[in-house]
């Protein structure tokens, strides 16, 4: 997946579904879709797994610096009040047989880490790992992370709770 306009995230995750032969349609950042009077953030990707409902996907990139997997902590989950709102009329729009998702992306910052017998992708030079949160479950949990920069956030807890590895959710 050559595109220049997607950061390393978006093409970490690109490059991993086409390697697990996920369908999927990447959308266009630059042509965001008018609904009524209102712009709505774009999503990233539409997902088909097999024989499952649609995944409407926003994919979110952060570093991992932590040194072990094992108690799924130190991961920064955050997302903006907009993506929330996005993703949420998308979701609307698009009806019941899909399900819109937050996709975090996190880069291994550490060389030596304990991935607890997690699938981990190796992409240009860096490995990956990728978790799902459900909007549903996202906007049940979410706490105010800044009301200055509007970003939202779970609870460590919650997200333990609520993410999913994308081979699990996906297979």
């Amino acid at each position: 997946m050559k595109n220049p306009r997607l950061n390393h995230y978006e093409r970490a995750f690109g490059n991993w579904l086409i390697d697990n032969r996920v369908q999927y349609i990447a959308v266009d950042e630059q042509k965001r879709a008018a609904l009524g009077r209102s712009k709505v953030k774009s999503f990233d990707y539409l997902l088909y797994p097999p024989n499952q409902e649609i995944i409407i996907g926003e994919v979110k990139g952060r570093k991992f610096r932590g040194g072990s997997l094992a108690k799924l902590a130190g991961f920064e989950c955050w997302v903006t009040v907009d993506d929330v709102a996005g993703l949420s009329a998308w979701q609307e729009v698009f009806g019941p047989r899909h399900i819109a998702a937050f996709i975090f992306a996190y880069r291994i910052e550490k060389v030596d880490v304990d991935f607890d017998g997690r699938d981990v992708y190796d992409f240009e030079h860096s490995r990956y790992i990728f978790f799902c949160v459900k909007l549903d479950a996202y906007r049940s949990f979410m706490t105010v992370r800044s009301p200055k920069w509007q970003t939202v956030t779970l609870p460590a807890d919650k997200f333990r709770r609520c993410a999913v590895q994308m081979q699990r959710l996906l297979f």
